[in-house]
């Protein structure tokens, strides 16, 4: 058996599954990009405001949920549900730290804001 044969006999997910599975990861992806929005206008708008590296650390977490919800996309949609749907839990593991460590950086650096 060659593996062009092996990957036409394997059975793909139908489009509502993949459909289904993305969309409800999409709205955990959202709200951290939503949070992460939330905390930058929030800091621009304080009394101290923010500097340039300030605006260049929390624009960040804003853009970086949408990047790795695009790779984890693409890595996981031709496999089955389960792991498609643990390559994007994987995903928003790995965006929820990162989140986390710019939240404690913005916390205890006082070089971000002006």
């Amino acid at each position: 058996m060659t593996a062009a044969e092996t990957t036409a006999s394997r059975p793909r997910l139908p489009v509502w599954l993949i459909v289904t599975i993305a969309g409800v990861f999409a709205l955990l992806y959202a709200y951290v990009v939503w949070t992460a929005l939330a905390f930058l206008l929030q800091q621009a708008g304080g009394t101290a405001g923010l500097t340039g590296y300030g605006w260049f650390v929390l624009i960040l977490p804003v853009v970086f949920p949408i990047v790795v919800f695009g790779v984890a996309f693409a890595i996981g949609w031709r496999r089955g549900a389960a792991q498609f749907a643990l390559v994007l839990l994987t995903g928003l593991a790995f965006i929820a730290a990162f989140w986390l460590n710019v939240f404690a950086y913005a916390a205890a650096t006082p070089a971000l804001y002006g």
